[in-house]
């Protein structure tokens, strides 16, 4: 792996030197880490701008998501879920989009602003916004907005489309029930959405026993994979220690809270 469990990313906004891409997901939380790693597996070139303030991370010990009987450090599962969709693909920039506009030929360029106050343009054929809970980098493009008291939720029919083509919405943006679970899954279902509306071939995420297909006369389809019995032996056990590395220490980064319970930036 290019990052090592519970160490920061060191990656910076240039990473790859690359800024222009298929899909640019705003927000590296829940929704929008599901939503990058479904786009990315799909075989469209994604990206994550994400300044690292997820809200997750301020819960003290993160309980009902699957998979996870005895509950997550809510800092480890980001990391987890970070290298996740790293592992099928996904690019990442550290800093914030303060500015989302129209292109006149295609999709939409952001203005990325970096820890150091500098700027730089990125630019994608598709946007997902998943930044909770700021909208203000979406002011010129005039998307259906609802203010309920101090937030501010994106319209969507249901599917992550926005009224905007070719920006997405996903998780507690769109005002979705806030929890994890729910977050994530609204994120790969507005993934998908767009992997379909982008017309990418894609069946299913399905990675299945060999001959599953081919041996009923069928093509694999768009999205799938057969894998023998060795192969997957080989991910089980890579599958293990991946997470027992993940585990193996405390998560060293303090806990946080409320910011408005805090000094310090």
């Amino acid at each position: 792996m290019s990052e090592t469990p519970n160490t920061p990313s060191t990656e910076t906004p240039d990473e790859h030197g690359i800024d222009r891409y298929d899909v640019l997901v705003v927000g590296g939380g829940v929704a929008g880490l599901s939503a990058a790693t479904f786009t990315a597996r799909a075989g469209l070139d994604t990206v994550v701008v994400d300044d690292g303030n997820s809200i997750l991370k301020r819960n003290a010990h993160l309980e009902n998501v699957p998979g996870f009987p005895g509950g997550v450090n809510s800092r480890l599962f980001c990391e987890m879920q970070r290298e996740q969709a790293r592992r099928n693909g996904c690019s990442f920039v550290d800093g914030r989009v303060t500015a989302l506009r129209r292109l006149d030929d295609e999709g939409f360029g952001a203005t990325v602003e970096n820890e150091d106050g500098t700027s730089r343009e990125r630019y994608g054929t598709y946007v997902v916004a998943a930044s909770w809970s700021d909208t203000s980098y979406l002011d010129s493009l005039g998307v259906d907005l609802r203010t309920a008291g101090s937030k501010t939720y994106i319209g969507d029919d249901g599917l992550g489309r926005t009224n905007v083509e070719g920006l997405y919405a996903a998780g507690r943006l769109t005002e979705r029930y806030h929890q994890a679970v729910v977050a994530a899954g609204h994120g790969a279902q507005t993934a998908i959405t767009l992997v379909h509306d982008s017309e990418t071939p894609f069946y299913n995420d399905w990675v299945t026993p060999e001959g599953y297909f081919t041996d009923r006369g069928r093509e694999v389809p768009p999205g799938c994979e057969e894998i023998d019995d060795d192969e997957r032996r080989r991910r089980e056990a890579e599958s293990r220690e991946t997470i027992q590395a993940f585990f193996a220490e405390s998560h060293p980064d303090p806990q946080r809270t409320h910011p408005s319970l805090v000094d310090d930036e």
